[in-house]
């Protein structure tokens, strides 16, 4: 937010567990040479979501990704990396069930029975999961899914698909893309938003477009 607030480019160092900013800017993931493009002084102007009040980059996300988030630890990543990631996945799909929410657009509500809403600004998360496959950080759209299996193990089958982008293609993903959305469940459910759980439902998705510019490699 202080970015934002004082208009100034930012330099992105892909020094995370997953840096899926870094892979949607298509930054170097070595850091002497995502240095050499911030010293380099090109940039892009890119969007940032917005769910509360709350910005991200990336994605945000109700159900599945909210409860590993809640089961991954500083400790787990430190130690880890990226494969506590798929530890933790694997807790979470456990315990996994789905639940009620309303998805609300400027046409109308549709009631799901849900494991995961995502909203996704970027078009990397999840350490290089693509959120859609047209899906750009600088397209001022945000992009939807909801993922209405009744067992998650069926996702096994659907990850290929979700890495490529592609899992809209299955008629248990529903798809939609807007400006903003709002998400309503019969309880408050956390909100995870780039790996961090920030809010809890009502959540109220915006789009800002153009919000921040960003050092990028040349073309």
């Amino acid at each position: 937010r202080g970015i934002l607030e004082t208009g100034l480019p930012m330099g992105v160092l892909p020094m995370g567990t997953a840096n899926d900013l870094a892979r949607t800017l298509s930054l170097p993931l070595n850091l002497t040479d995502a240095a050499k493009v911030i010293a380099g002084g090109r940039t892009r102007q890119i969007d940032v979501g917005d769910v509360n009040g709350h910005l991200f980059f990336n994605v945000a996300s109700i159900g599945l990704a909210a409860e590993l988030a809640r089961g991954l630890t500083p400790a787990d990543k430190k130690r880890w990396g990226r494969l506590a990631y798929a530890m933790a996945a694997i807790r979470s799909m456990l315990s996994a069930r789905p639940f009620s929410a309303t998805i609300l657009t400027k046409d109308g509500e549709t009631k799901v029975k849900t494991m995961q809403i995502a909203v996704g600004n970027g078009r990397h998360y999840g350490g290089g999961t693509v959120i859609q496959t047209s899906a750009a950080i600088d397209d001022k759209r945000l992009d939807l899914y909801s993922l209405e299996i009744s067992s998650v193990w069926k996702l096994a089958l659907m990850l290929p698909d979700f890495r490529r982008g592609s899992h809209g293609l299955w008629r248990e993903v529903r798809t939609d893309r807007s400006v903003e959305f709002e998400v309503r469940t019969r309880r408050p459910r956390p909100v995870n938003t780039d790996g961090d759980l920030v809010t809890h439902t009502p959540a109220r998705f915006a789009i800002r477009p153009s919000a921040v510019a960003v050092f990028v490699p040349a073309a």
